[in-house]
């Protein structure tokens, strides 16, 4: 197929520009060589008369070169590095009248001059490069706009039977010449006995590509079947990869057949070519078949696309249609590949092609799927499950869409955007569905390599998502091509990345990129080893408590990092110094509109410093009590003792008030106030009060409780118990047990715990009653 064809050519050329530049000579590019290419490219570009496959191959070369003057501008840059480093030592030049030594001027001469010798072909390679990159680029606008010009052209009309006749007369023609070549080949003494010769080879070959043409699909099915037996994820994975042989075996059939059949060299030009894409045609095929029955499959455990049972049905057989078609159009463009067929006759024998294929495109988007649109309300409101019936339903649309617009285009005369507009859309539903039949097969994989449970669903984990996402991007290019990219734009695109980016007078390039992605994670790697070995094994045997454990840790964690990123920036070939400007910048955001976050992060780092606070204190912030579960370096996160959390910033608790309950150790003190009757005896009171608080388990008594006379109240006389608790964090349960035991022996004591009475004395009783009788004579 066109496209396969052009994928595998991408993959030669890319092999090609590997290979030349591995056998590139030492001594640099040949200038002279480089010279006469481009002077040669340049002339052509200039006449505008070259055809695009000359140009292509010109740009090819001059790619190839690109690459080499790109790597020649690198060389000696660490030399030329210290060469400048050494300048900068010396100073600069004395100004006009001033008096240098002349060790140091001649010193600085000699560096001169060896840094202009190192630098010349440095400068001549970047020259160069930048030729070849004009170059590269003009090439690519030619050939693009001639591709704009042909999509866009308006040709005859497949619809006016005036074309028809000479249409159907060229078709006939063709398939008569490509009869009468295997007729006359056939005829040929010569080549009779050429395949004599040949014969057993003939036979093997043919025999083995029968066999397994007839009976390969089979053999996979069974293999297939015996899998039943094991569990669901083992079976999953197994059954995936059995079911590959049935693409696998009638491809390597097919394959031997034409291969019996062009060994025998009684295959002319025409069936030679129809001969070596036919094993293309047998993949897209079965290819195709495969991926409907995994994506559409009866058995819900199977299928990629959970579809009503008729629905899928439907599915896969539009499917293998628009397959069959697909195929029927490469079968077309062999068949007139040898004859220069009009534009006219190409029209009208493409046009039906287009037209059933645009039929079924459409009928394969309208299969039902009752899932919510992507990006609508009841998309959002439903299950995250669902994605893919949401994601089907909108290919869906786009599909029937492209369906219709493709055939209409290609009815009025632009045919080929017709074609550029269904058949693409085929190939990339194709595509689709094979990413999501991996990206299952990888959850299968998943499941089975960490004995997931059989009844969790596959989805729930983040390896979908990521397996997904790593299949779409690989997916790009081909996508690139099937929509009408050409190699050399992915190539470029490829190009451009290696080359990276240039920020001042340094270029950045991926690797530069991945030394310091893989140098930052093998410090922080380090740094949280040194965490753990000190948080378990070192710090514990120290007399340090846990809240200045917690201080050293976070210490060594934000001290590690930034020295990693320090190093893994040196490493990568950024200069420090270059930073100063955007620190400088920084700094003045940080004025702005940062001061807070600075100063939540410094109270931070004073907090773990200081320690006034630690982890599992019980404190009280802004009128509220709880107990510090962890200080990061912007807030801190306190649990109340009504069990939510609250974010309180780092700099309310160095600039603010902070009551610390349980700083150093949980000994608190807690009051219970109680009140007794007048005319009770306050010494025997006394007593009780000391009596329950001294054999009360968590009073201690030294320092011992004491109970407070406070006074005389309005309605009571008012007393204190006041006891230190060992732990105070357990007030609250004290407190009440305390409570409980004064009520019970000052019932068993008989002594009253008053409350408030109030005597309502009324002024004028009568008044109210003489009112009252009013009330009640007054009409309604």
């Amino acid at each position: 197929m066109p496209i396969l064809r052009r994928v595998l050519s991408w993959a030669l050329v890319a092999l090609m520009c590997l290979a030349f530049q591995a056998s590139a000579q030492d001594n640099g590019p040949d200038y002279a060589a480089w010279e006469r290419l481009a002077s040669e490219v340049e002339a052509d570009l200039e006449l505008g008369q070259a055809s695009d496959l000359r140009l292509e191959n010109l740009r090819s070369q001059v790619a190839i070169w690109r690459d080499n003057f790109l790597e020649a501008s690198e060389a000696n840059a660490a030399r030329i590095e210290t060469l400048q480093s050494q300048l900068d030592a010396l100073g600069p030049v004395p100004e006009e009248g001033q008096e240098e030594a002349s060790e140091i001027t001649q010193r600085r001469q000699e560096l001169t001059d060896q840094l202009a010798f190192l630098s010349a072909p440095v400068k001549q390679a970047d020259e160069a490069y930048r030729r070849a990159n004009g170059v590269i680029g003009e090439i690519d606008d030619i050939i693009r706009a001639r591709q704009a010009d042909a999509l866009l052209e308006l040709g005859p009309s497949p619809l006016n039977p005036a074309h028809w006749g000479q249409a159907w007369e060229d078709l006939r023609t063709s398939l008569s010449k490509s009869w009468a070549e295997l007729e006359r080949r056939w005829a040929s003494e010569l080549l009779r006995n050429k395949a004599k010769t040949q014969l057993p080879a003939i036979i093997l070959l043919a025999a083995l590509g029968f066999v397994l043409l007839t009976r390969g699909r089979g053999w996979a099915r069974s293999l297939a079947r015996g899998a039943d037996k094991f569990s669901r994820n083992r079976r999953a994975v197994w059954r995936f990869l059995i079911s590959l042989g049935q693409i696998l075996l009638p491809m390597a059939g097919i394959y031997a057949l034409t291969q019996a059949v062009l060994v025998s060299g009684l295959a002319g030009p025409r069936w030679s070519l129809f001969l070596e894409s036919l094993p293309v045609w047998a993949a897209v095929l079965l290819g195709i078949h495969w991926l409907a029955e995994w994506a559409f499959n009866d058995d819900d455990s199977i299928a990629v696309m959970p579809f009503a049972p008729e629905e899928r049905v439907k599915a896969r057989w539009f499917s293998d249609v628009l397959a069959a078609l697909y195929v029927a159009r490469g079968l077309l463009e062999v068949l007139t590949q040898h004859d220069r067929f009009s534009a006219e006759t190409l029209s009208v024998v493409e046009y039906p092609l287009l037209l059933v294929s645009g039929l079924y495109l459409f009928r394969l988007g309208r299969v039902r799927n009752d899932a919510a649109m992507v990006g609508s309300k009841a998309a959002k409101e439903g299950d995250a499950g669902l994605f893919r019936l949401r994601f089907a339903r909108l290919l869906g649309r786009a599909a029937m869409v492209l369906g219709v617009v493709g055939p209409v285009l290609a009815a009025i005369g632009y045919l080929r955007v017709g074609s550029a507009t269904v058949y693409p859309a085929i190939a990339t539903l194709a595509v689709i569905g094979a990413i999501l039949v991996l990206q299952s097969f990888i959850n299968d994989l998943y499941a089975l390599i960490t004995r997931q449970p059989e009844d969790q669903n596959e989805n729930e984990g983040l390896l979908p998502v990521l397996a997904g996402f790593i299949l779409t991007i690989a997916s790009l290019p081909f996508l690139a091509l099937i929509w009408g990219a050409r190699e050399a734009d992915l190539t470029e695109l490829w190009t451009r990345f290696r080359e990276g980016f240039q920020i001042g007078e340094t270029r950045f390039s991926p690797s530069d990129f991945l030394v310091v992605v893989v140098v930052f994670v093998l410090g922080y790697m380090l740094t949280r080893l040194l965490q753990g070995a000190l948080r378990s094994s070192v710090l514990p045997r120290t007399k340090i408590d846990q809240g200045g454990q917690t201080a050293i840790v976070s210490g060594v964690g934000y001290i590690g990092i930034f020295v990693a990123a320090i190093v893994a920036i040196t490493m990568g070939g950024l200069d420090l110094s270059s930073l100063a400007i955007v620190a400088g910048a920084l700094s003045v955001g940080i004025g702005f509109g940062l001061q807070n976050i600075v100063s939540n992060f410094v109270s931070g780092i004073i907090l773990l410093i200081e320690r006034p606070i630690s982890e599992g204190d019980w404190i009280e912030v802004n009128g509220v009590h709880g107990t510090v579960r962890d200080i990061s370096v912007r807030s801190t996160r306190i649990e109340t003792f009504d069990r939510y959390d609250m974010i309180v910033p780092n700099a309310d608790l160095v600039s603010g008030t902070v009551s610390n309950y349980t700083r150093g150790n949980v000994l608190g003190r807690i009051i219970v106030p109680v009140g007794v009757a007048y005319g009770t005896d306050t010494r025997r009171v006394e007593k009780i009060l000391m009596n329950i608080a001294r054999h009360h388990d968590m009073v201690l008594m030294n320092p011992a409780p004491y109970v407070v006379f406070r006074g005389f109240g309005a309605d009571s006389l008012d007393f204190e118990v006041r006891m230190v608790l060992r732990d105070v964090n357990k007030g609250l349960s004290v407190r009440t047990e305390i409570n409980h035991q004064i009520a019970e022996r000052f019932t068993e004591e008989g002594i009253e715990i008053p409350f408030a009475q109030r005597d309502v004395w009324l002024r004028n009783p009568e008044a109210l009653t003489g009112q009252a009788k009013k009330d009640e004579g007054a009409p309604e």
